[in-house]
């Protein structure tokens, strides 16, 4: 499998799962700007869509978008945890964080990285980020993760994106219960591994 990523982008999410799964797989890494992968390829057909994360499967299927790939790369070791079996109560909960985090949180962002868009409207995305944050610091108080004791794909989500406040001028220290889960993800080592494989490849 090769992953199509970006430094400091969302693909993030899927590596740090890959990882976490022991899979085999190749990075590409992708100027959004250009639209080039590093290889000098037009990433537009590889991912017409233009942006990452792309997952180019061993049949040469493409996969796109993060929330599809994390799911499909937990089904591939499904005794690792990082996703429910498929069909139970758990797995939909968990569909319903990934749906949660990535229309509730990560859009949220979009405008944030705007450099065109004025600073009332980034008020506004800014307070609306801090409600849904207010809500996963009440969710997470007393649990480990995101559906307990166990890391799944919406932690590696989770993760990627709430690495983001500090870009955006947001205090996430005023959520102690998100503050500490930052710092527990951020210390497992396949995530640091991760991040540690993004940072060599920039």
């Amino acid at each position: 499998m090769k992953l199509y990523y970006a430094h400091g982008a969302c693909s993030l999410s899927p590596h740090i799962v890959l990882v976490e799964a022991g899979l085999p797989h190749e990075l590409e890494r992708v100027d959004l700007k250009s639209k080039r992968t590093e290889s000098g390829a037009d990433f537009t057909q590889i991912n017409p869509k233009g942006y990452v994360p792309a997952l180019e499967l061993d049949n040469g299927q493409v996969l796109t978008e993060g929330p599809a790939i994390v799911q499909y790369v937990a089904d591939q070791k499904p005794d690792t945890g990082l996703a429910p079996r498929a069909g139970s109560m758990e797995r939909y909960r968990l569909q319903e964080w990934l749906n949660f985090i990535t229309a509730e949180i990560h859009k949220e962002f979009g405008p944030l990285f705007n450099a065109t868009f004025p600073e009332e409207a980034k008020t506004f995305f800014r307070d609306k980020l801090r409600t849904r944050f207010e809500y996963v610091d009440k969710h997470l108080d007393a649990k480990l993760y995101l559906m307990g004791e166990r890391f799944t794909v919406a932690d590696a989500y989770l993760f990627t994106v709430g690495n983001w406040m500090k870009r955006v001028n947001i205090d996430g220290s005023k959520w102690p219960a998100l503050s500490a889960y930052m710092q527990r993800v951020g210390a497992r080592p396949k995530v640091v591994e991760a991040m540690r494989a993004e940072e060599a490849t920039q």
